[in-house]
């Protein structure tokens, strides 16, 4: 029973270091300057994102193109600019963080 409870907290530590290290990613590219969890900043809030993309199959390709490229008309009229500081594996790691934020 140890053991279980053991794993159990240790698996726990892993996922909200991972999701701890995907938030200092957003932050460390600039992400947050125009983007927040839970509130609408310049862009919408990343877990308006979560639920807007939920369900579609192509949501993590079309958002990683869109961190990496930009994008515009989707949220309204602000315009999304590129990020050349994110590579694609980034950009990856970020928009499954972001898909997870509902």
């Amino acid at each position: 029973m140890k053991r279980i409870v053991l794993l159990g907290c240790a698996v726990l530590a892993l996922a909200s270091n991972a999701a701890l290290a995907n938030a200092d990613l957003a932050k460390a590219k600039n992400c947050m300057a125009c983007h927040s969890v839970a509130n609408k900043v310049i862009g919408p809030a990343f877990k308006d994102v979560a639920t807007k993309y939920a369900g579609q199959k192509d949501a993590e390709d079309k958002l990683v193109k869109k961190v990496m490229k930009g994008g515009s008309g989707v949220w309204g009229t602000a315009v999304m600019p590129a990020n050349p500081q994110v590579s694609e594996a980034e950009a990856h790691t970020l928009v499954k963080w972001i898909l997870s934020q509902k």
